[in-house]
């Protein structure tokens, strides 16, 4: 058995090493974990030891998540401005990402807010809220799992109709406060699944008068006869002559109160602004001239005609931008553009993919994108640069529905404003 050891504890250690290990021979070094990146490099990935010299380090890592929390993006709904953080999960595959909110100052949801109504009952308070059931699933969450947050977070008890069917959602809580919390917090989802959903319709101007759909059969046959060797040049490229139409803004309804509302809103609109704007009068306009929507003619998705007053005022774009600024407004369209881009199209790539699809300018999905076949409009844009389709009366503003069609082929309208 070894005798007593005397000395430091540092020489002791030294000392047991050597008699344990034989031979006095120094302890081996445990070898240090090496960085699997390429050196250097500003980024790690999971199996990045602490040891790596290189930046960016755990501490960097921690204070640039800090400024992310102290930075969130900030959305708009009823002129109130909310704070989004979205929740940091492992993602699951063809799940939707689950986004948590919270109000920014200012806002009601941790105090009771006059904007909100909410009214007192025998058991505490409760609110109302007109959900289209196609939203219903946004606030149930997979198995249900977003319903019971909010609940469970606000103290309060949300009450949903069965799916397909309109009613009321119905939140309720013993404190005023939470019933209020959990209101803005339906919205607030509500809101930015509601930017997700595909739209459903649109305003429009037609443009499909008789003279004009002889001249833009007349345009079809001149392009396909002198430019159908250009590469991407087919028939099937060409808008329906009875959808011909100017597009001021696109709507999501999804059920039959919001489409009233919108209805109602565009006679609204009539009061309050536009015949003033067009003296109670249609409004004539020239459509003449093409041009592409893209930066290479050599590469065309859209070819649009041009449209302008006949008197060379600016009162058809003063109304479109009216009716954009009040829509927004009201929460029934998004905001896109400062001004509307008034313009016909006549070629459409997207028409490509299938020529019996809705032939609608107006908005295109990420997927769609992808799939298109560009086509070469060199040729189309230097032979017709100046092709004259008419001159056309505007009579009305139309609410349209998106895959539809009503015994003219033009679109099924589901309400409208009379210039006259």
């Amino acid at each position: 058995m070894p005798g007593p050891v005397t000395g430091s504890p540092s020489r002791r250690l030294r000392r047991l090493r050597r008699r344990h290990l034989g031979g006095g021979a120094p302890a081996p070094a445990r070898p240090r974990p090496q960085c699997p990146w390429p050196r250097p490099h500003t980024g790690h990935a999971s199996s990045c030891p602490p040891s790596c010299p290189w930046p960016l380090r755990a501490a960097s890592r921690r204070r640039r998540s800090s400024m992310d929390v102290l930075r969130p993006p900030l959305i708009r709904i009823g002129g109130r401005v909310y704070r989004k953080n979205l929740i940091q999960e492992q993602p699951c595959p063809q799940e939707e990402e689950e986004e948590d909110f919270y109000a920014g100052p200012g806002d009601c949801a941790d105090e009771p807010c006059d904007a909100v109504a909410v009214e007192e009952t025998e058991r505490g308070f409760q609110c109302r809220l007109q959900v289209p059931s196609a939203l219903y699933k946004y606030i149930i969450g997979k198995k249900g799992e977003t319903k019971k947050r909010l609940e469970t977070e606000t103290r309060t008890s949300i009450s949903i109709p069965k799916p397909g069917v309109e009613g009321e959602i119905v939140i309720t809580g013993q404190q005023r406060s939470g019933v209020v919390s959990a209101r803005t917090r339906v919205e607030v989802l509500l809101d930015s699944f509601r930017k997700r959903q595909p739209f459903t319709h649109f305003l429009s101007l037609p443009l499909n008068q008789p003279a004009i759909q002889e001249k833009f059969l007349q345009f079809k046959e001149e392009v396909l006869q002198k430019c159908s060797q250009d590469h991407g040049v087919s028939s099937s490229l060409f808008q329906n002559p009875a959808k011909l139409h100017l597009t001021i803004g696109t709507l999501v309804l999804l059920n039959e109160q919001e489409i009233q509302k919108a209805c109602d809103l565009l006679q609204q609109c009539k009061e309050d602004f536009v015949d003033q704007i067009t003296g109670g009068q249609p409004l004539t306009v020239e459509v003449a001239g093409v041009e592409y929507m893209n930066d290479d003619p050599a590469m065309t998705d859209v070819l649009y005609a041009k449209v302008h007053m006949k008197d060379g005022s600016d009162r058809l774009q003063v109304v479109a931008d009216r009716l954009v600024e009040r829509f927004v407004a009201s929460g029934l369209m998004l905001k896109e553009w400062d001004r509307v881009k008034l313009h016909a199209t006549v070629m459409n790539t997207l028409f490509r993919k299938d020529p019996t699809e809705e032939r609608n300018n107006t908005m295109t999905g990420k997927s769609s994108f992808k799939e298109r076949e560009s086509f070469n409009g060199q040729n189309i844009l230097k032979l017709f640069e100046n092709f004259h389709f008419g001159e056309v009366q505007l009579e009305s503003v139309r609410l349209s529905q998106r895959f539809s069609s009503d015994a003219s082929g033009y679109y099924a309208t589901s309400g409208q404003l009379c210039f006259s």
